[in-house]
């Protein structure tokens, strides 16, 4: 099979994004958009992929790892001369396919890809250009055929009121030959008023050696929208993210009211699970089997499993067992793990703790740096006293222990398997197991202390 390789433009700052990171690093559906770009080139089968940068390419480069191999673009002088960076690079390959596209276009897909790749192959043409019909195509560059095919492409500011009126336009991704593509890189000059080198002129040259030159129409327009401001960025985040919900309608779950859930790209979520209104899930989350999600919840970067029910609760970096119940107004804290069927309740902040199976913490309590085990109930407002100020602590709670409500416990602490603590004690030592601990003052009444207030 002919070698197939991708070169990525992406170098620009993105002036008109007003922002001190490069464009192409701006979040789509929880990741940069470069790297949607990326994930999409390998699906299509390409081998190689160059990434070309400029503004502050260090970022760029350090976010795409070695997933591409990196050439700067050190002045931006047109797409033409960021290519020409890359052709050191292209010199490698004597014959194949070389797509290229822009870093800021991360709602084309990789089926897309495909097809114009396909496109190519089967006209055997030197370059083929995916292009788009636009309900409004100003600014863009025109698709001006004739009888025999592509005859230019033509910029707005150059175009005359007929050409103005074509509706077709250059989505600046293509398909080339590489070997046509290095000989007509060689031939581009900076002779206009610009003083900028064109990717247009390679199509030019080629049309005019009467090479075969295709294009390839997009189903879906929207697909070409590339973003140069903020207005552009929450358009495209809208579009994706509506494309992500609709995958998981799809694959068997029920969202409730699609407009108001946000799903990032990375999330897995297992059937019959269902989102309520106001659900966030992002990064590197998975939601099981049978929950049920919301409203007004956040998970990020947790793993929930399956039968779990969340309400107005905030998961961060936490692992959640089978048949838990969490919230409303829970937060799982980093290192939080649930092991099966534990309940969180209301009012409930958990860190870097695990909570043994069929455990409760119902309700207003504060547990961090602990280990729970099984069958344990933690009273109303218990708290784990971990910091003393300099160091964290652990707190250690047997299985089947009781907890009373409106306990402090003192790190490091140890409460043995069955014990007892009771109401209001504020805990210091370690209890044996199946022992009852009491920590409190003795309650002292003063008879008729009203009229002597009076």
């Amino acid at each position: 099979m002919k070698p197939s390789v991708a070169v990525v433009l992406a170098a620009g700052m993105g002036t008109r994004m007003k922002s001190k990171i490069p464009k192409v690093l701006h979040n789509i559906a929880g990741l940069p958009m470069i790297k949607h770009i990326i994930n999409i080139l390998k699906k299509t089968g390409v081998q190689d992929i160059i990434l070309i940068v400029g503004y502050k390419g260090d970022l760029v480069e350090k976010v795409v790892g070695e997933d591409c191999r990196i050439v700067y673009q050190k002045e931006q002088l047109g797409t033409g001369h960021a290519l020409l960076q890359a052709l050191p690079e292209l010199q490698r390959y004597s014959e194949g396919d070389c797509l290229v596209l822009c870093g800021d276009t991360p709602l084309l897909t990789d089926e897309t890809l495909i097809e114009l790749k396909e496109r190519h192959h089967v006209t055997e043409a030197h370059a083929t250009i995916l292009t788009a019909e636009l309900p409004d195509p100003l600014g863009y560059g025109r698709i001006i055929k004739g009888q025999q095919g592509i005859e230019k492409i033509v910029e707005e500011k150059d175009a005359n009121p007929e050409e103005k009126a074509v509706k077709e336009i250059n989505t600046g991704t293509y398909c080339f030959k590489i070997e046509s593509l290095i000989k007509n890189l060689n031939r581009l000059t900076a002779a206009n008023a610009q003083g900028e080198y064109y990717l247009t002129d390679v199509i030019k040259y080629l049309v005019d050696d009467n090479k075969c030159v295709e294009t390839l129409l997009l189903k879906d327009y929207k697909e070409a929208m590339g973003i140069n401001n903020r207005v552009q960025l929450a358009e495209t985040n809208l579009l994706f993210r509506q494309r992500i919900v609709e995958q998981h309608m799809l694959a068997g779950v029920t969202i409730i009211d699609p407009t108001s859930v946000y799903i990032d790209s990375r999330v897995e979520i297992g059937i019959d699970t269902v989102l309520y209104p106001g659900v966030i899930l992002e990064g590197k989350t998975t939601i099981g089997e049978n929950c049920v999600i919301g409203p007004d919840t956040r998970i990020v970067d947790s793993s929930v499993a399956d039968d779990v029910t969340i309400n107005n609760s905030y998961l961060l970096e936490a692992q959640v067992g089978n048949a838990c119940k969490i919230g409303p107004y829970s937060y799982l804290r980093p290192g939080t793990e649930l092991a099966e069927g534990v309940k969180v309740g209301d009012f409930v902040e958990v860190k870097k703790s695990y909570v043994g199976e069929g455990s409760k913490i119902p309700h207003l309590s504060y547990v961090g740096d602990s280990k729970i085990g099984k069958g344990v109930n933690i009273g109303a407002g218990t708290i784990t006293c971990n910091y003393d100020g300099t160091h964290k602590h652990p707190t250690i709670i047997g299985d089947g222990a009781f907890v009373g409500s409106n306990t402090n416990l003192v790190a490091p602490i140890k409460v043995g398997e069955g014990a007892y603590i009771g109401a209001g004690s504020t805990v210091t030592k370690d209890i044996p197991s199946g022992a009852l601990a009491v920590a409190r003052g003795r309650q002292k009444n003063i008879d008729d202390w009203i009229n002597h207030k009076k």
